[in-house]
């Protein structure tokens, strides 16, 4: 057969319903979500949502045809197809048409400049390119399992054969899904971050101060730390700086982090951290902060410095590494390391800090961001809470996988949205977003205050497991800000265009998505903390100053 006549075969053999299908979900795949999606990832995301289109047109007809359905006749079935053609077709340009001004209509809600006229062809091409390649998978998988039946129905009844080369057909692919394809990639991943976190030829030195780290006189060794703990512990504020800021006298902020390479264990390391903090008087200052960090290890420079600046200096924050991998993947592949870290190191501060003196301890905080905010808030043990409560926590861009965010939010007051909850009084837990929304005078805080901070563009706190069968709450009016009016939700899309947001929710502009600002920080420890100094007027100097060092 010639190459002409197996390619008109090819095509004869292809379901319409799934090239409309295909169509239509790569046309609507050019919709808005959350964030802005660069070229490749929107190539990535539309062949992907072409060939579950194309697989699931050519799963129903399979299904109508091994049902004997009866088919539409060809005098109502010949207009129907040209109607249907037609209209695939205007949805595809449109989509087509509009998908720059969805874009950059996005974009300005972001702040970011507009971008030209996205290059299509290219996109097209790449999502075609994927699709085929997805698509000729699924024929060899398909081809495996009519193989495999085959060799069966000679031996064992037809019927038997079909469900037993099916399960045989699952579980190879899921096996060398899993155990080669899956593992070998994560492995790669791991390795590579791994390497990029060991800071290998930085120029970042060992700190000289006595009380820091890394130095001389400290249980940890500096290149224990990799690269977000050498970062954390050498440009924390300095003294001067702090003074300078203030026009007073301050103190040196303290620091402690432990990394992955400096004990074996989740329970060694927790132990290593709370010596450390005893060895540089970390139980003297006012303020303790047990902050657990997002995936790579990394503390947020404006999360930890504001908190410094607002009480000059006279704080420690303890932290403790737990992967080297990106959040929203850790978050994919391993969140419950974050859980166990994080638990691990509250367990020791807190049973060292309960035994002190209750007038003379500092007061102690929770800090988490992204999948740090998952651990630190399942970290408290209720039990030591009860005798020894602490004073509270900030947990900022609390994931999806949270086990309060979640329960909060169903909970809340009538009338307030998803995206900013009420709950109850106030007296304890209490949320907000770019806007300050901690002050109600009607609310009076409690013994314990906890600030949720969440932006209602950030799909790390919204993305769901079962957006692809339900609208999500948070899409309903009123909406955030910054959420597009264009983005609807649709069956299955949806969760697969917020899943794809998920890698790029802190490549947008602070303020913006998983990228969170000053101010916000600012806002919820002043809530958290309380401290007695501090004048409103010093939110914008902070803000400002943190903007511009």
């Amino acid at each position: 057969m010639s190459y002409k006549n197996r390619l008109v075969n090819y095509y004869t053999s292809m379901s319409y319903l799934g090239i409309v299908l295909a169509v239509v979900f790569f046309s609507v795949s050019l919709s808005p979500s959350l964030l802005p999606r660069p070229l490749l990832l929107q190539g990535v995301l539309s062949g992907l949502l072409l060939a579950l289109g194309y697989s699931l047109g050519a799963a129903v007809k399979w299904l109508w045809n091994y049902l004997h359905l009866p088919l539409l006749s060809n005098k109502v079935q010949t207009p129907l197809k040209l109607l249907v053609t037609l209209l695939s077709a205007v949805l595809f340009v449109y989509s087509i048409y509009y998908s720059t001004q969805w874009h950059n209509d996005l974009r300005q809600l972001m702040a970011l400049p507009a971008t030209g006229y996205m290059p299509h062809l290219y996109m097209t091409l790449l999502s075609l390119s994927l699709a085929l390649l997805l698509l000729l998978l699924a024929k060899a998988i398909i081809g495996l399992f009519i193989r495999v039946k085959s060799k069966l129905k000679t031996a064992i009844p037809q019927r038997v054969a079909n469900v037993l080369s099916f399960a045989l057909v699952a579980l190879i692919v899921f096996l060398f899904t899993n155990k080669v394809i899956v593992s070998k990639v994560v492995s790669v991943i791991d390795d590579t971050y791994a390497l990029l976190d060991e800071n290998i030829g930085s120029d970042l030195l060992a700190p000289m101060r006595s009380s820091a780290t890394g130095s001389e006189n400290s249980l940890i060794s500096w290149s224990t730390l990799g690269k977000a703990g050498q970062e954390f512990i050498n440009f924390a504020p300095t003294k001067q700086a702090i003074e300078k800021f203030h026009q007073a006298q301050s103190k040196q902020p303290l620091r402690v982090y432990v990394g992955l390479r400096a004990k074996d264990t989740v329970e060694q390391r927790a132990e290593l951290a709370l010596q450390e903090l005893i060895r540089v008087n970390a139980f003297k200052r006012s303020k303790l902060v047990i902050a657990t960090p997002t995936g790579t290890g990394w503390l947020d420079p404006f999360a930890m410095d504001t908190l410094e600046y607002i009480h000059q200096g006279d704080t420690a924050i303890v932290a403790m590494q737990y992967s080297y991998l990106p959040s929203w993947l850790t978050l994919l592949v391993d969140p419950s390391s974050a859980r166990q870290s994080a638990a691990a190191l509250y367990n020791k501060v807190h049973g060292y800090w309960a035994k002190l003196d209750k007038d003379k301890r500092p007061d102690l905080y929770l800090f988490g961001l992204s999948l740090g905010a998952y651990g630190a808030e399942t970290s408290i043990n209720l039990t030591t809470v009860i005798n020894n409560p602490i004073q509270g926590g900030l947990f900022v861009g609390a994931p999806f996988t949270s086990m309060f965010l979640p329960l909060l939010t169903k909970n809340r007051n009538p009338n307030s949205p998803p995206w900013l909850p009420q709950v109850q009084d106030g007296s304890m837990v209490r949320f907000t977003a770019q806007e300050n929304a901690l002050n109600n005078r009607d609310w009076q805080w409690g013994p314990m205050r906890f600030v949720y901070v969440q932006y209602a563009s950030d799909p790390i706190v919204f993305f769901s497991t079962d957006m692809y069968r339900k609208e999500p709450d948070w899409m309903k009016q009123p909406r955030g800000h910054d959420v597009s009016p264009a983005f609807q939700w649709l069956p299955l899309i949806s969760f697969f265009q917020v899943l794809f947001d998920l890698p790029m929710a802190d490549k947008v502009p602070r303020g913006n998505g998983h990228h969170y600002s000053a101010s916000s920080y600012i806002d919820g420890w002043l809530a958290v903390t309380a401290p007695k100094s501090w004048r409103n007027e010093q939110n914008k100097q902070l803000s400002s100053h943190m903007i511009n060092q």
